[in-house]
Order: structure tokens, then C-alpha cells, then sequence
């Protein structure tokens, strides 16, 4: 790992970049949940109704990971993510025109399209712009994104839809989506083609292990095939796949949990929801990337540091049991904030490890199986919440098995990932097995 002063900072520009993206692409998921209230009066909506509603973006979001991880394999992420921002800001557009159930769920399978490429397009960017050593750091970076989403994008929604109704909560973020489009489009080039990134600065990169550029020499079909039959892929899938459920179930429910429960207003439950996401921002950043990065620049060994950090941030997340024992608003804000920041730390390992332990040409595979499972949890989690809440009128159940999913997810990183090290390139023999 280089350790001299690196030379230029365009690699932050790129990775600030990324992060505006997804904050912007969290902006676009978040919406719904804080117009949910609204659209329940509107159009008459059961809290199942509301499930189906909140999952639907994760139904075709998660389906396409894979192929998605494909074709950016195959196409680059250039190419795959400018196409992608686009969407975003066409699929948010129809959302705002909605006229009922149907067309708010069609809009929502829409967009679920039109963001599908939007992490593993990062995690390959960040793979070809970062060395090792600054990866779970420049990782953090637009995954804390994510979470701080909540924090600025949850009231701001939140101020659109009471002061303007529900529509323009979706059109707020239909604009944004479109001027990302153009930033994207205006600075975003692979290392190899960026005409502002110094010679010095790429040599740092490549000598510190920046991915390689370029498709595998096996075909994307191949490189699918090898990927899937690695344990290592499988261990980071499942225990990735354990934290989305948490996550996708507090993204989606936690402002109704809050109205419902808690008997707060819309205003006022955005504005305590954005606590615990608060929290969630800064261990991303400061212990999922900055301590990360610092401790293995020390010499400590990589794969303890990671794996330290993701394992402990899962289990912390087992604090959503708290909020099932209380009936306090800021009890319940305490125990979710626990919850969320050890689930935010760990994020980052997660999304690190694709470019960590892929082959060459296969980050994009690894990324897409990874948050296809993620995302189907994404889908499940919602639906399977508004089902327990619907039927109980309490959302105790429903973190009880958040609860118990997060076991299942420590167990697969603990006993199934092993090292954090690169798989083995394919062999000539299986490229050409895969494809005949």
C-alpha cells in the first residue's frame, strides 16, 4: 500500500460526485414514505396497501441488479450511469402525475428501473478511482449519503408535500434528478479518459491497487457463473442482504411508525426521524470509512479491521429490539439510533468489499448479486411490515423479526465470508466451459 503524499485530489471530486447521486437517488425513495399519510387520505389506502406501495420501487430495482451488474461489466460505468440519471428524473416526474394505486405503484416499479445501476455503477467507480488503503473511506462517502438523505431530504419533502401537497414532494425531486443528470454527464470519466486526472495522481491510484479498467476476458455470462460458485460472494451476499432488511424497513416505515405509534404530525415526525439518521451519517463516515482506513494505514491486518467493523456494526443494529419495549417517542429515537448507526458503520465494508475480493471485470457481477438480494429484502421488508402492523395494529412484531434476520446476517459474515482477499481470475477452461 502507497504511503508517500498522494499527489492531486481529483479522485475526491469524483468520489463527492458519487455521493450528490445518491443522496439525490435517496431523495427519490424517502419521498413516498413522507407523502404516505397524505396518499392514505387521498386515495383511501390500507396499511397493506401501503406495503405494496413502499416495496414496489425495490420489486424491479432488485430483480435487475444482476443484469445490471452485467452490463456495467460489459459497457462501463460511464455509459450505464449517465442513462440512469436520466431516468431518475423522467421516472420521479410520473410519479407526481399519479392518479391512484395503480399508476403510483407502476411509477414506483419505474423508478426502480431507472436507479438499478446507481450503487454498483459506485462501487465500480470507486473501485477504478481509489486505491485500497482510501476505499472504505471514499465508500463511505456516498453510502453516508444515503443515510444523511434522511436527515435534509425527509423534512424538506416533508415541508414540500404540507405546504404544497403530496405532488410536488415527487416533482422536488424530479428537478434534482435532472440537474445530477447534468453534473454527471459534465465531470464523470473512468481514470484512463479523465483529461484532469494527473499522471502522478493515476500512478498513486493503480500502485495502491485501484481496479483495473476494462471487461473480463471471460464473458459476462462466465464471469457470472464463477462469481456465484464462490463462498466468499455467498458470505457477503446473505450478511449484506440481513443489514437492507433493517435498513429498507426503517427507510420506509419510520415516519409512519412515528404518526401512528407515537401520534406525531407529519412535520414532526420527519423532523425526529431525521435524528437517528443523523447519528447513521456519521458512523458511516467517521468509523465505516475514516477509522477504517486509518487503522489499516497502521498496519493493522485488513481483513480483522473490516471484518471488526462490519460484525460489530451488525449486532449493534440488534438494538431495534429496544424499540420494541418502550412507548416513549424519545426512547424509541434512542434505540433506532443505536440501531441505525452501527447498521450505517458497517455499510460501507459491505459496499467496499465487490472491488476488495472481485476479479478483474467482475466487481459489477459481484455488486449486482449482492444488492439484487439486498433489495429483495428491500421489497420484502416493507410489505412484510405493513402486513404485521396491519394485523396486530403494533409495529413490535414486525422489529422482532428485523431482530431476527440481523442474527441470521452475523452468522454469514462471521462463518461463511472468510478473508477479505481477491478471488482467483478465472482459467481459460471455465471462461470457455461457461460459454460453450
Amino acid at each position: 500500500m502507497t504511503t508517500s503524499p498522494a499527489p492531486g485530489r481529483r479522485r475526491w471530486t469524483i468520489g463527492v460526485l458519487l455521493g450528490v447521486g445518491i443522496l439525490i437517488n435517496y431523495f427519490d425513495r424517502v419521498n413516498i414514505s413522507v407523502a404516505a399519510p397524505q396518499l392514505q387520505q387521498e386515495f383511501g389506502l390500507t396499511p397493506t396497501d401501503l406495503g405494496l406501495l413502499f416495496s414496489a420501487f425495490f420489486w424491479s430495482y432488485a430483480i435487475l441488479q444482476v443484469p445490471v451488474g452485467m452490463v456495467l461489466d460489459r459497457f462501463g460505468v460511464t455509459k450505464v450511469s449517465r442513462l440512469g440519471a436520466f431516468l431518475w428524473g423522467v421516472a420521479s416526474a410520473l410519479v407526481a402525475f399519479a392518479t391512484g394505486f395503480g399508476t403510483i405503484f407502476a411509477a414506483r416499479v419505474l423508478l426502480g428501473v431507472a436507479e438499478a445501476p446507481a450503487f454498483p455503477a459506485n462501487s465500480k467507480a470507486t473501485g477504478y478511482w481509489f486505491p485500497r488503503g482510501e476505499r472504505a473511506t471514499a465508500t463511505a462517502i456516498f453510502d453516508a449519503a444515503a443515510k444523511f438523505s434522511n436527515v435534509i431530504g425527509v423534512p424538506l419533502v416533508a415541508v414540500a408535500v404540507v405546504t404544497f401537497g403530496w405532488r410536488w414532494g415527487f416533482g422536488l425531486t424530479a428537478i434534482l434528478s435532472f440537474a445530477y443528470f447534468l453534473a454527471y454527464w459534465v465531470l464523470y470519466r473512468d481514470p484512463s479518459a479523465d483529461s484532469k486526472l494527473t499522471r502522478e495522481e493515476h500512478a498513486y491510484i493503480l500502485d495502491g491497487g485501484g481496479a483495473p479498467e476494462g471487461p473480463s476476458g471471460a464473458s459476462p455470462f462466465a464471469m457470472l457463473g464463477y462469481v456465484l460458485r464462490n463462498r466468499k460472494v455467498w458470505g457477503l451476499t446473505i450478511g449484506f442482504a440481513a443489514y437492507g432488511y433493517s435498513l429498507y424497513l426503517f427507510l420506509t416505515w419510520l415516519p409512519g411508525y412515528l404518526v401512528s405509534e407515537m401520534h406525531m404530525s407529519i412535520i414532526k415526525s420527519a423532523g425526529y426521524a431525521a435524528i437517528p439518521w443523523g447519528f447513521a451519517t456519521v458512523a458511516d463516515l467517521v468509523i465505516g470509512g475514516w477509522l477504517i482506513d486509518h487503522l489499516i494505514a497502521r498496519g493493522h491486518d485488513e481483513t480483522v479491521v473490516r471484518k471488526t467493523v462490519l460484525v460489530s456494526g451488525m449486532v449493534l443494529g440488534l438494538a431495534v429490539f429496544g424499540a420494541t419495549m418502550t412507548d416513549n417517542p424519545a426512547w424509541a429515537i434512542v434505540w433506532i439510533s443505536i440501531a441505525l448507526s452501527g447498521l450505517a458503520a458497517a455499510a460501507p465494508v459491505g459496499w467496499s468489499i465487490p472491488s476488495l475480493i472481485a476479479p478483474r471485470g467482475g466487481t459489477g457481477s459481484i455488486g449486482g448479486v449482492m444488492n439484487f438480494l439486498n433489495n429483495l429484502m428491500g421489497a420484502v421488508a416493507p410489505a412484510v411490515t405493513g402486513f404485521l402492523v396491519g394485523t396486530t395494529n403494533s409495529f413490535t412484531s414486525a422489529f422482532l423479526v428485523a431482530g431476527v434476520v440481523l442474527l441470521i446476517g452475523i452468522f454469514s459474515y462471521v462463518v461463511v465470508l472468510g478473508r477479505i482477499e481477491p478471488i482467483p481470475e478465472p482459467d481459460g477452461a471455465t471462461a470457455r466451459g461457461a460459454r460453450s
